[in-house]
């Protein structure tokens, strides 16, 4: 299948080598030892050396709430690495840092100012002390407005109440709760299920297995889904992203520095974008951020959903999944439950969704998750996924999603990704 060109004012962008740790629990290792290892590899991947790299774009999210380290964490996490005097920004866009820095790393090399800019992502939140790692959280919404926030999304879920006797965990990230007023409002609005719900984190468990750099490989049935204990109703511990330690990172270069360095296995980027949101009512699903920006993300690659033969979303919980591949219009209004149950959404299916396991079960060290989704993509566009290999995957799309303001996403980062062209 070949695809038309971009629109214009979409900078021509390749993946030239990728890279990422495991996910998971990660105690005995830095955010710097995480980092550079995710850097290496991507070097390594992309066969060049350290002399190539002419800027850096480095996503982090918690480090100040977790360490006080409130700046220069670019800088401190690849000090060891001979980078020279090459500029590092910094980049904080909650959950979205590093697609963030993917975006920024696309617009430096699509205004000439270096033709290879690497994009890093990493995280550290795992700690002994629990509460520490779940009030990191909290600085990715509206602090000020926290009563107001907490109301509104009391409003919103209140059309699907809670059943009486439900038992939920007492210590919790607060987006849990955010989550749950979504699936609840969508339960609502389109009659979506829980069984719907555990049908993705299912899918998404079943998909981890095979993913060797997954925080967790155990296959879930619905029913152990359900099974599960419950955090904030109606989701179930196995439907909610665990707290993670890793780092991803993304080589990326201009055509010149492709052709020049080698376009085998360089993947395009099509289209990279950014919205933000906070003025969304709930009232019309078509203007919530995430269908606004994908409109435009969809313009801008000159493709549209029905050309995604993969896609990477942000599923910090099971109904996150259910609700971007509704705004990215791969699946109907409301079809994205009925869309799990029927198997659509796995590999194999018509459309598969997070064959990486999704954060659910990949992981969400939430400044390296964005790059994270990429490193899958690439992968499964260069044939390189092995037994969680899509077929003939040629186009795939990645969603992002970071903070919340009101009822929405503060931060929205969608990227679509061309195959190498086929020998």
């Amino acid at each position: 299948m070949s695809f038309p060109a971009s629109a214009p004012g979409s900078p021509e962008a390749y993946v030239l080598g990728v890279g990422m740790t495991p996910f998971g629990r990660h105690l005995d290792r830095s955010l710097a030892d995480l980092a550079t290892g995710a850097v290496r590899e991507a070097l390594s991947d992309a066969c060049v050396g350290y002399e190539a790299v002419q800027a850096v774009i480095v996503g982090n999210a918690v480090q100040g709430a977790m360490d006080g380290q409130h700046g220069i964490r670019g800088q401190l996490m690849l000090r060891d690495l001979p980078l020279g005097t090459v500029p590092v920004v910094n980049v904080e866009n909650a959950c979205a840092s590093a697609s963030s820095a993917l975006h920024l790393a696309v617009a430096y090399v699509g205004s000439g100012m270096a033709d290879v800019v690497l994009a890093v992502g990493a995280e550290k939140m795992v700690s002994l002390d629990r509460q520490r790692s779940l009030d990191a959280f909290s600085g990715s919404w509206d602090e000020s407005g926290r009563e107001e926030t907490l109301a509104g999304l009391a409003a919103f879920g209140r059309a699907t109440p809670v059943p009486a006797g439900v038992e939920e965990l007492a210590a919790r990230s607060v987006f849990m709760d955010i989550y749950a007023a979504f699936a609840r409002q969508h339960m609502a609005l389109w009659g979506s299920t829980v069984e719907q719900f555990a049908a993705v984190s299912a899918k998404n468990h079943d998909h981890s297995v095979h993913n060797p750099r997954a925080q967790y490989r155990r296959p879930f049935t619905v029913e152990e889904v359900l099974a599960g204990r419950t955090i904030a109703w109606p989701l179930t511990l196995p439907m909610c992203s665990p707290v993670s330690d890793g780092a991803a990172a993304a080589l990326i270069c201009s055509p010149a520095a492709a052709d020049r360095l080698g376009r085998g296995r360089a993947v395009r980027i099509r289209a990279s974008v950014l919205g933000h949101g906070g003025g969304w009512t709930g009232a019309e699903p078509d203007e919530h951020v995430s269908a606004r920006t994908a409109q435009r993300l969809w313009a801008t690659a000159g493709v549209g959903p029905e050309d995604v033969d993969v896609a990477e979303v942000h599923d910090a919980t099971a109904v996150g999944e259910v609700q971007q591949i509704e705004h990215l219009g791969l699946v109907p209004r409301g079809d994205g439950g009925p869309a799990a149950e029927r198997g659509e959404t796995r590999i194999g299916g018509r459309i598969p969704v997070n064959p990486s396991g999704g954060l659910e079960s990949r992981g969400h060290p939430i400044g390296a998750t964005g790059l994270a989704q990429v490193h899958e993509l690439v992968t499964q566009l260069r044939g390189e996924a092995g037994p969680r290999q899509v077929e003939g995957a040629r186009l795939a799309v990645a969603e992002n999603g970071g903070g919340l303001i009101g009822l929405e996403e503060a931060a929205v980062a969608m990227t679509v990704l061309e195959a190498p062209a086929r020998r």
